[in-house]
């Protein structure tokens, strides 16, 4: 089985090639590193002698149409994303997000017999509904969709992800949309909500606040090696095809508060919460429903929260915070 994973240094990419180089696949990674990080761990991953690293720009179809022709799957998850990323530059977001896909899909038409082309969108795309319509929690794919507004510029990348998902219904080639839902785990990033809080939680000293933004909003959270299981999962089984699907959890929801208390649980850090303004376009409750994934792959999480973030806060302890060290933004 040969696989083709755009984005591949990013935080998704790289779980998803731990998880696939365990078995027979071949995989060819492509990165620019715009996002990603060639950082010691992506390195000892692409010496695995079943995984093949090229470093490619997706906005120039000339270097896209180097890699070969017969990949059985292309996971697409090459994109300029988080929030402060898409604040800084909205136009550029939207224009080369757009512009990649078009490259790809032009790029999956000269494959010989792939099976599925797999698009991460986002579950930004509910983001409309709720704000203005209000909608059922958990939410499901059905879900009627409306934009925020468009001066918004976070409003950008839900845009390129949604014209993304209608490029794909249009194409003609063999795909699945995923919408993932607050993924979190080793290796993420620090510009999400996870380890920015563990990080102000370690290093904070005895009487110091903890400083928490949109503390009444809603989240559930699904730990990596779960989300990429499904993502595996929905792109092999023969019935998902033109389909989209939620990946994340259903349960459990909580408040961006709960999950604090449970960071300073886990961090062993007795702090009094001060609440701050909610985050400009943040929505105020985001849970999926996952009722129409389950029926066709029946997988449930096997790591917990609790576990999950106690994961996350070991590997960010051991190789970023007492390291100074980086990792994907």
């Amino acid at each position: 089985m040969k696989v083709l994973i755009t984005g591949g240094a990013g935080f998704i990419g790289y779980h998803l090639t731990k998880l696939l180089v365990s078995s027979d696949y071949q995989i060819v990674i492509v990165d620019n590193f715009s996002r990603g990080i060639y950082d010691e761990f992506f390195q000892d991953l692409i010496k695995n002698k079943n995984v093949e690293f090229h470093r490619i720009n997706l906005l120039n179809p000339t270097e896209i149409n180097q890699l070969d022709k017969d990949f059985d799957y292309i996971y697409h998850l090459a994109a300029i994303i988080g929030v402060k990323n898409v604040l800084k530059n909205p136009y550029l977001v939207l224009r080369n997000n757009v512009e990649i896909l078009f490259n790809m899909v032009d790029f999956v038409k000269k494959q010989q017999a792939l099976k599925r082309f797999i698009f991460a969108s986002t579950s930004e795309v509910y983001a409309g509904t709720l704000e203005k319509y209000g909608m059922d929690i958990p939410t499901p794919e059905t879900t009627p969709l409306a934009l925020t507004s468009l001066e918004n510029p976070r409003t950008s990348y839900t845009f390129s992800k949604l014209y993304g998902e209608g490029i794909l219904q249009q194409s003609g080639i063999p795909f699945t949309i995923v919408r993932p839902h607050n993924f979190y785990g080793p290796r993420m990033g620090m510009a999400h909500v996870i380890p920015e809080l563990l990080k102000k939680a370690y290093f904070a000293q005895s009487g110091d606040t903890l400083e928490v933004f949109s503390v009444e909003h809603s989240r559930t959270f699904c730990y990596i090696s779960d989300a990429v299981q499904m993502l595996k999962l929905l792109a092999e089984n023969i019935n998902t095809e033109n389909q989209t699907y939620n990946v994340g959890n259903e349960t459990p929801e909580i408040t961006i508060k709960n999950l604090a208390e449970k960071i300073l649980e886990i961090t062993g850090r007795k702090m009094e919460i001060l609440p701050q303004p909610a985050t400009l376009g943040s929505p105020v409750r985001r849970c999926p429903s996952m009722k129409k994934a389950q029926e066709i792959i029946n997988y449930q999480s096997k790591i917990s929260l609790l576990e999950g973030i106690q994961k996350t806060f070991d590997w960010y302890r051991d190789n970023i915070f007492n390291k100074n060290g980086r990792c994907s933004v």
